[in-house]
Protein backbone atom coordinates (compact mmCIF):
# COMPACT_ATOMS: atom_id res chain seq x y z
CA UNK A 1 0.00 0.00 0.00
CA UNK A 2 2.85 2.37 0.80
CA UNK A 3 4.40 1.72 -2.61
CA UNK A 4 1.04 2.45 -4.23
CA UNK A 5 0.75 5.75 -2.36
CA UNK A 6 4.28 6.67 -3.41
CA UNK A 7 3.46 5.90 -7.03
CA UNK A 8 0.29 7.99 -6.90
CA UNK A 9 2.23 10.85 -5.31
CA UNK A 10 4.82 10.67 -8.09
CA UNK A 11 2.26 10.46 -10.90
CA UNK A 12 0.09 13.27 -9.55
CA UNK A 13 3.14 15.49 -9.09
CA UNK A 14 4.33 14.68 -12.61
CA UNK A 15 0.94 15.67 -14.02
CA UNK A 16 1.15 19.08 -12.35
CA UNK A 17 4.71 19.70 -13.54
CA UNK A 18 4.24 18.47 -17.11
CA UNK A 19 0.90 20.25 -17.54
CA UNK A 20 2.38 23.41 -16.05
CA UNK A 21 5.18 23.32 -18.62
CA UNK A 22 2.59 23.05 -21.41
CA UNK A 23 0.60 25.95 -20.00
CA UNK A 24 3.77 28.02 -19.59
CA UNK A 25 4.35 27.51 -23.32
CA UNK A 26 1.03 29.31 -23.88
CA UNK A 27 2.86 32.50 -22.85
CA UNK A 28 4.85 32.17 -26.07
CA UNK A 29 1.61 31.59 -27.95
CA UNK A 30 0.04 34.77 -26.59
CA UNK A 31 3.20 36.73 -27.44
CA UNK A 32 3.32 35.46 -31.03
CA UNK A 33 -0.42 35.94 -31.56
CA UNK A 34 -0.34 39.52 -30.26
CA UNK A 35 2.82 40.37 -32.19
CA UNK A 36 1.34 38.94 -35.38
CA UNK A 37 -1.98 40.77 -35.06
CA UNK A 38 -0.42 44.18 -34.25
CA UNK A 39 1.89 46.45 -36.24
CA UNK A 40 5.66 46.07 -36.42
CA UNK A 41 6.24 49.51 -34.89
CA UNK A 42 4.83 48.19 -31.60
CA UNK A 43 6.19 44.64 -31.60
CA UNK A 44 9.14 45.13 -29.24
CA UNK A 45 6.75 46.63 -26.69
CA UNK A 46 4.29 43.76 -27.19
CA UNK A 47 7.01 41.19 -26.56
CA UNK A 48 8.34 43.08 -23.53
CA UNK A 49 4.83 43.19 -22.04
CA UNK A 50 4.35 39.47 -22.47
CA UNK A 51 7.65 38.52 -20.84
CA UNK A 52 7.21 41.00 -17.98
CA UNK A 53 3.59 40.11 -17.22
CA UNK A 54 4.56 36.46 -16.94
CA UNK A 55 7.34 37.26 -14.47
CA UNK A 56 5.18 39.60 -12.40
CA UNK A 57 2.28 37.12 -12.27
CA UNK A 58 4.49 34.33 -10.98
CA UNK A 59 6.15 36.48 -8.32
CA UNK A 60 2.95 38.14 -7.07
CA UNK A 61 1.06 34.84 -6.95
CA UNK A 62 3.80 33.32 -4.82
CA UNK A 63 4.10 36.15 -2.30
CA UNK A 64 0.40 37.06 -2.09
CA UNK A 65 -2.06 35.45 -4.48
CA UNK A 66 -1.72 31.72 -3.85
CA UNK A 67 -2.42 32.05 -0.14
CA UNK A 68 -5.33 34.44 -0.73
CA UNK A 69 -6.81 31.86 -3.08
CA UNK A 70 -6.23 28.64 -1.14
CA UNK A 71 -5.30 29.76 2.37
CA UNK A 72 -7.49 29.81 5.47
CA UNK A 73 -9.47 32.99 5.93
CA UNK A 74 -12.98 34.29 5.39
CA UNK A 75 -15.38 33.28 2.64
CA UNK A 76 -14.22 36.40 0.79
CA UNK A 77 -10.49 35.69 0.71
CA UNK A 78 -7.74 33.70 2.36
CA UNK A 79 -5.05 35.02 4.70
CA UNK A 80 -1.80 36.80 3.81
CA UNK A 81 1.32 34.67 4.23
CA UNK A 82 4.09 33.12 2.16
CA UNK A 83 3.33 29.51 1.23
CA UNK A 84 5.52 26.63 2.29
CA UNK A 85 7.23 24.71 -0.51
CA UNK A 86 7.89 21.62 1.58
CA UNK A 87 7.15 18.28 -0.05
CA UNK A 88 3.40 18.37 0.67
CA UNK A 89 3.12 14.66 1.43
CA UNK A 90 0.11 15.26 3.67
CA UNK A 91 -1.79 16.68 0.71
CA UNK A 92 -0.95 13.68 -1.46
CA UNK A 93 1.05 15.65 -4.03
CA UNK A 94 4.12 17.96 -4.05
CA UNK A 95 3.09 21.45 -2.93
CA UNK A 96 5.58 23.11 -5.28
CA UNK A 97 4.18 21.18 -8.24
CA UNK A 98 0.66 22.35 -7.41
CA UNK A 99 1.84 25.96 -7.14
CA UNK A 100 3.75 25.71 -10.42
CA UNK A 101 0.64 24.47 -12.23
CA UNK A 102 -1.71 27.00 -10.63
CA UNK A 103 0.51 30.03 -11.25
CA UNK A 104 0.43 29.43 -15.00
CA UNK A 105 -3.30 30.14 -15.00
CA UNK A 106 -2.73 33.57 -13.45
CA UNK A 107 -0.29 34.47 -16.20
CA UNK A 108 -2.85 33.33 -18.78
CA UNK A 109 -5.49 35.71 -17.40
CA UNK A 110 -2.99 38.58 -17.57
CA UNK A 111 -2.03 37.69 -21.16
CA UNK A 112 -5.65 38.09 -22.25
CA UNK A 113 -5.53 41.75 -21.20
CA UNK A 114 -2.30 42.49 -23.03
CA UNK A 115 -3.75 41.97 -26.50
CA UNK A 116 -6.89 44.01 -25.87
CA UNK A 117 -5.02 47.17 -24.82
CA UNK A 118 -2.17 46.79 -27.30
CA UNK A 119 -0.66 49.59 -29.40
CA UNK A 120 -1.61 52.56 -27.21
CA UNK A 121 -1.04 51.74 -23.53
CA UNK A 122 2.07 52.75 -21.59
CA UNK A 123 4.20 49.83 -20.46
CA UNK A 124 4.51 50.53 -16.73
CA UNK A 125 0.86 51.32 -15.91
CA UNK A 126 -0.07 48.05 -17.62
CA UNK A 127 2.46 46.14 -15.55
CA UNK A 128 1.24 47.79 -12.35
CA UNK A 129 -2.24 46.57 -13.18
CA UNK A 130 -0.86 43.05 -13.61
CA UNK A 131 0.54 43.32 -10.07
CA UNK A 132 -2.97 44.00 -8.73
CA UNK A 133 -4.61 41.38 -10.94
CA UNK A 134 -2.26 38.55 -10.00
CA UNK A 135 -1.93 39.51 -6.34
CA UNK A 136 -5.53 40.37 -5.51
CA UNK A 137 -8.24 40.29 -8.20
CA UNK A 138 -7.61 36.83 -9.65
CA UNK A 139 -6.94 35.00 -6.34
CA UNK A 140 -9.91 36.54 -4.51
CA UNK A 141 -12.44 35.29 -7.07
CA UNK A 142 -10.46 32.05 -7.26
CA UNK A 143 -10.96 31.67 -3.49
CA UNK A 144 -14.73 31.62 -4.06
CA UNK A 145 -14.51 28.85 -6.65
CA UNK A 146 -11.46 26.58 -6.73
CA UNK A 147 -10.64 27.72 -3.19
CA UNK A 148 -13.89 26.14 -2.08
CA UNK A 149 -15.66 28.88 -0.11
CA UNK A 150 -18.42 29.59 -2.67
CA UNK A 151 -18.53 33.13 -1.24
CA UNK A 152 -20.56 32.03 1.75
CA UNK A 153 -22.87 29.99 -0.46
CA UNK A 154 -23.72 32.85 -2.84
CA UNK A 155 -22.41 30.92 -5.85
CA UNK A 156 -23.03 27.40 -4.54
CA UNK A 157 -23.23 24.83 -7.31
CA UNK A 158 -21.14 26.84 -9.76
CA UNK A 159 -18.94 24.57 -11.91
CA UNK A 160 -15.91 25.53 -14.00
CA UNK A 161 -13.59 22.59 -14.69
CA UNK A 162 -10.52 24.48 -15.95
CA UNK A 163 -11.48 28.15 -16.07
CA UNK A 164 -13.74 29.42 -18.86
CA UNK A 165 -14.90 32.01 -16.34
CA UNK A 166 -12.33 31.78 -13.54
CA UNK A 167 -9.40 32.41 -15.91
CA UNK A 168 -10.53 33.50 -19.37
CA UNK A 169 -13.56 35.66 -18.60
CA UNK A 170 -11.70 37.18 -15.66
CA UNK A 171 -9.04 38.34 -18.11
CA UNK A 172 -11.79 39.50 -20.45
CA UNK A 173 -13.66 41.55 -17.83
CA UNK A 174 -10.44 43.19 -16.65
CA UNK A 175 -9.49 43.96 -20.26
CA UNK A 176 -12.94 45.43 -21.01
CA UNK A 177 -12.67 47.77 -18.02
CA UNK A 178 -9.25 48.93 -19.19
CA UNK A 179 -10.12 49.47 -22.83
CA UNK A 180 -13.22 51.53 -21.96
CA UNK A 181 -10.95 54.02 -20.18
CA UNK A 182 -8.09 53.75 -22.67
CA UNK A 183 -10.13 54.32 -25.83
CA UNK A 184 -9.56 53.16 -29.40
CA UNK A 185 -6.36 53.35 -31.41
CA UNK A 186 -5.93 56.51 -33.46
CA UNK A 187 -7.62 56.12 -36.84
CA UNK A 188 -9.54 52.95 -35.98
CA UNK A 189 -12.97 54.58 -36.17
CA UNK A 190 -13.93 57.42 -38.50
CA UNK A 191 -16.11 60.36 -37.50
CA UNK A 192 -18.87 58.83 -39.61
CA UNK A 193 -18.70 55.69 -37.44
CA UNK A 194 -17.00 53.66 -40.15
CA UNK A 195 -14.61 50.98 -38.94
CA UNK A 196 -11.15 51.20 -40.49
CA UNK A 197 -9.30 47.87 -40.44
CA UNK A 198 -5.76 48.00 -39.05
CA UNK A 199 -4.12 44.83 -40.42
CA UNK A 200 -1.71 42.83 -38.30
CA UNK A 201 1.94 42.71 -39.27
CA UNK A 202 2.50 38.97 -39.54
CA UNK A 203 -0.21 36.34 -39.96
CA UNK A 204 2.46 33.65 -40.00
CA UNK A 205 3.39 34.57 -36.42
CA UNK A 206 -0.28 34.78 -35.45
CA UNK A 207 -0.89 31.28 -36.81
CA UNK A 208 2.16 29.94 -34.99
CA UNK A 209 0.90 31.55 -31.80
CA UNK A 210 -2.50 29.92 -32.24
CA UNK A 211 -1.01 26.45 -32.64
CA UNK A 212 1.20 27.00 -29.59
CA UNK A 213 -1.87 28.01 -27.57
CA UNK A 214 -3.79 25.00 -28.94
CA UNK A 215 -1.00 22.69 -27.80
CA UNK A 216 -0.67 24.35 -24.41
CA UNK A 217 -4.40 23.96 -23.84
CA UNK A 218 -3.96 20.19 -23.54
CA UNK A 219 -2.02 20.90 -20.35
CA UNK A 220 -4.44 23.64 -19.31
CA UNK A 221 -7.48 21.36 -19.43
CA UNK A 222 -5.83 17.95 -19.08
CA UNK A 223 -3.86 18.95 -16.01
CA UNK A 224 -7.07 20.21 -14.40
CA UNK A 225 -8.03 16.59 -13.84
CA UNK A 226 -5.56 17.13 -10.92
CA UNK A 227 -4.66 13.44 -10.57
CA UNK A 228 -2.88 10.75 -12.59
CA UNK A 229 -2.68 7.97 -10.01
CA UNK A 230 -5.46 5.66 -11.22
CA UNK A 231 -7.04 4.17 -14.34
CA UNK A 232 -10.04 6.46 -13.85
CA UNK A 233 -7.75 9.48 -13.78
CA UNK A 234 -5.91 8.69 -17.01
CA UNK A 235 -9.24 7.86 -18.65
CA UNK A 236 -10.48 11.27 -17.53
CA UNK A 237 -7.39 13.07 -18.81
CA UNK A 238 -7.61 11.31 -22.17
CA UNK A 239 -11.26 12.34 -22.56
CA UNK A 240 -10.52 15.93 -21.57
CA UNK A 241 -7.64 16.21 -24.06
CA UNK A 242 -9.67 14.65 -26.89
CA UNK A 243 -12.65 16.90 -26.11
CA UNK A 244 -10.39 19.97 -26.02
CA UNK A 245 -9.01 19.18 -29.46
CA UNK A 246 -12.47 18.56 -30.89
CA UNK A 247 -13.75 21.93 -29.69
CA UNK A 248 -10.82 23.78 -31.28
CA UNK A 249 -11.37 22.01 -34.59
CA UNK A 250 -15.09 22.78 -34.53
CA UNK A 251 -14.49 26.43 -33.71
CA UNK A 252 -11.95 26.89 -36.50
CA UNK A 253 -14.12 25.19 -39.10
CA UNK A 254 -17.25 27.09 -38.07
CA UNK A 255 -15.38 30.39 -38.40
CA UNK A 256 -14.06 29.39 -41.84
CA UNK A 257 -17.50 28.43 -43.12
CA UNK A 258 -19.24 31.52 -41.75
CA UNK A 259 -16.67 33.99 -43.08
CA UNK A 260 -16.96 32.35 -46.51
CA UNK A 261 -20.75 32.71 -46.39
CA UNK A 262 -20.77 36.27 -45.00
CA UNK A 263 -17.70 37.84 -46.65
CA UNK A 264 -17.27 35.48 -49.65
CA UNK A 265 -13.71 34.79 -48.47
CA UNK A 266 -12.20 32.78 -45.63
CA UNK A 267 -10.71 35.19 -43.08
CA UNK A 268 -7.61 33.64 -41.51
CA UNK A 269 -7.71 35.89 -38.45
CA UNK A 270 -11.29 34.79 -37.78
CA UNK A 271 -10.35 31.14 -38.25
CA UNK A 272 -7.54 31.51 -35.72
CA UNK A 273 -9.83 33.20 -33.23
CA UNK A 274 -12.52 30.60 -33.98
CA UNK A 275 -10.14 27.85 -32.88
CA UNK A 276 -9.24 29.77 -29.72
CA UNK A 277 -12.91 30.49 -28.98
CA UNK A 278 -13.59 26.77 -29.27
CA UNK A 279 -10.83 26.11 -26.75
CA UNK A 280 -12.16 28.72 -24.32
CA UNK A 281 -15.71 27.40 -24.75
CA UNK A 282 -14.78 23.83 -23.83
CA UNK A 283 -12.61 24.79 -20.85
CA UNK A 284 -15.48 24.90 -18.33
CA UNK A 285 -16.68 21.41 -19.28
CA UNK A 286 -14.05 19.45 -21.20
CA UNK A 287 -15.15 16.20 -19.54
CA UNK A 288 -18.64 16.03 -21.06
CA UNK A 289 -17.88 14.02 -24.20
CA UNK A 290 -16.89 14.56 -27.81
CA UNK A 291 -20.33 15.52 -29.13
CA UNK A 292 -20.85 18.13 -26.41
CA UNK A 293 -17.36 19.51 -27.10
CA UNK A 294 -18.12 19.70 -30.81
CA UNK A 295 -21.24 21.76 -30.09
CA UNK A 296 -19.45 23.97 -27.56
CA UNK A 297 -16.60 24.65 -29.99
CA UNK A 298 -18.84 25.27 -33.00
CA UNK A 299 -21.00 27.76 -31.09
CA UNK A 300 -17.85 29.45 -29.76
CA UNK A 301 -16.50 29.82 -33.30
CA UNK A 302 -19.81 31.30 -34.44
CA UNK A 303 -19.90 33.74 -31.52
CA UNK A 304 -16.54 35.20 -32.54
CA UNK A 305 -17.90 36.05 -35.99
CA UNK A 306 -20.73 37.95 -34.30
CA UNK A 307 -18.81 39.46 -31.39
CA UNK A 308 -15.90 41.04 -33.29
CA UNK A 309 -18.09 43.37 -35.40
CA UNK A 310 -20.35 43.92 -32.36
CA UNK A 311 -17.50 45.37 -30.32
CA UNK A 312 -16.48 47.48 -33.30
CA UNK A 313 -20.00 48.91 -33.50
CA UNK A 314 -19.62 49.92 -29.87
CA UNK A 315 -16.24 51.48 -30.81
CA UNK A 316 -14.45 49.15 -28.42
CA UNK A 317 -11.11 48.59 -30.13
CA UNK A 318 -9.65 45.13 -29.50
CA UNK A 319 -6.66 44.53 -31.82
CA UNK A 320 -6.49 40.76 -31.29
CA UNK A 321 -10.15 39.92 -30.66
CA UNK A 322 -9.47 38.84 -27.07
CA UNK A 323 -12.80 40.10 -25.75
CA UNK A 324 -14.67 38.02 -28.31
CA UNK A 325 -12.54 34.94 -27.65
CA UNK A 326 -12.01 35.00 -23.90
CA UNK A 327 -14.93 36.99 -22.50
CA UNK A 328 -17.79 36.08 -24.85
CA UNK A 329 -16.77 32.47 -25.46
CA UNK A 330 -15.89 32.13 -21.78
CA UNK A 331 -19.41 33.10 -20.80
CA UNK A 332 -20.86 30.70 -23.35
CA UNK A 333 -18.65 27.81 -22.23
CA UNK A 334 -19.65 28.34 -18.61
CA UNK A 335 -23.36 28.42 -19.49
CA UNK A 336 -22.91 25.30 -21.64
CA UNK A 337 -22.02 23.29 -18.54
CA UNK A 338 -25.43 24.16 -17.12
CA UNK A 339 -27.04 23.04 -20.38
CA UNK A 340 -25.19 19.76 -20.97
CA UNK A 341 -24.26 18.60 -17.46
CA UNK A 342 -27.37 17.33 -15.63
CA UNK A 343 -25.62 17.76 -12.27
CA UNK A 344 -25.22 21.52 -12.77
CA UNK A 345 -28.00 24.08 -13.11
CA UNK A 346 -28.01 27.00 -15.52
CA UNK A 347 -29.00 29.28 -12.63
CA UNK A 348 -25.89 28.34 -10.65
CA UNK A 349 -23.75 29.05 -13.70
CA UNK A 350 -25.44 32.39 -14.30
CA UNK A 351 -24.92 33.43 -10.69
CA UNK A 352 -21.23 32.57 -10.90
CA UNK A 353 -20.78 34.49 -14.15
CA UNK A 354 -22.57 37.58 -12.83
CA UNK A 355 -20.92 37.65 -9.39
CA UNK A 356 -17.39 37.02 -10.67
CA UNK A 357 -17.86 39.30 -13.68
CA UNK A 358 -19.22 42.18 -11.60
CA UNK A 359 -16.44 41.89 -9.03
CA UNK A 360 -13.63 41.73 -11.59
CA UNK A 361 -15.02 44.47 -13.83
CA UNK A 362 -15.76 46.95 -11.02
CA UNK A 363 -12.46 46.47 -9.18
CA UNK A 364 -10.50 46.52 -12.43
CA UNK A 365 -12.24 49.69 -13.59
CA UNK A 366 -11.34 51.40 -10.32
CA UNK A 367 -7.70 50.32 -10.55
CA UNK A 368 -7.41 51.34 -14.22
CA UNK A 369 -9.04 54.71 -13.44
CA UNK A 370 -6.66 55.41 -10.56
CA UNK A 371 -3.69 54.56 -12.78
CA UNK A 372 -5.05 56.82 -15.52
CA UNK A 373 -5.45 59.72 -13.08
CA UNK A 374 -2.08 59.27 -11.39
CA UNK A 375 0.31 58.35 -14.22
CA UNK A 376 -1.86 58.19 -17.34
CA UNK A 377 -2.60 55.00 -19.25
CA UNK A 378 -2.15 56.16 -22.80
CA UNK A 379 0.92 57.24 -24.72
CA UNK A 380 0.82 60.65 -26.42
CA UNK A 381 -0.40 60.95 -30.00
CA UNK A 382 3.08 61.37 -31.51
CA UNK A 383 4.33 58.19 -29.80
CA UNK A 384 1.29 56.25 -30.97
CA UNK A 385 1.75 57.39 -34.56
CA UNK A 386 5.49 56.68 -34.63
CA UNK A 387 5.16 53.44 -32.68
CA UNK A 388 5.64 52.59 -29.03
CA UNK A 389 8.87 50.66 -29.45
CA UNK A 390 11.47 53.46 -29.39
CA UNK A 391 9.63 55.45 -26.71
CA UNK A 392 8.85 52.52 -24.39
CA UNK A 393 11.76 50.12 -24.95
CA UNK A 394 14.44 51.97 -26.95
CA UNK A 395 14.43 49.11 -29.45
CA UNK A 396 12.72 48.15 -32.68
CA UNK A 397 11.63 44.60 -33.45
CA UNK A 398 12.63 44.92 -37.13
CA UNK A 399 15.17 47.79 -37.46
CA UNK A 400 16.63 46.56 -40.77
CA UNK A 401 13.18 46.25 -42.29
CA UNK A 402 12.37 49.84 -41.31
CA UNK A 403 15.58 51.19 -42.82
CA UNK A 404 14.90 49.31 -46.03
Amino acid sequence: MENFNDLKYILDGFLFVFSGVLVMWMAAGFAMLEAGLTRTKNNATVLTKNVALFAISCIMYYFVGYQLMYGDGSSFMGSFSVISMENGADAGYPAAADFFFQVMFVATAASVISGTVAERIKLWPFLIFVVVLSGLIYPIQGHWTWGGTELGGLIAGFSDFAGSTIVHSVGGWAALAGVLILGARKGKYGKDGKVRPIPGSNLTLATLGTFILWMGWFGFNGGSQLALGSKADIDGIALVVADTNMAACAGALMAAVLTQIIYKKVDLTMVLNGALAGLVSVTAGPDLGMMVSFIEGAVGGALVIVAVPFFDKLRIDDPVGALSVHLVAGIWGTLAVGIFNPEVTIIAQLKGIVVIGAFVFIVSFIVWKILDMVVGLRVDEETEVNGLDIHETGLEAYPEFKRA
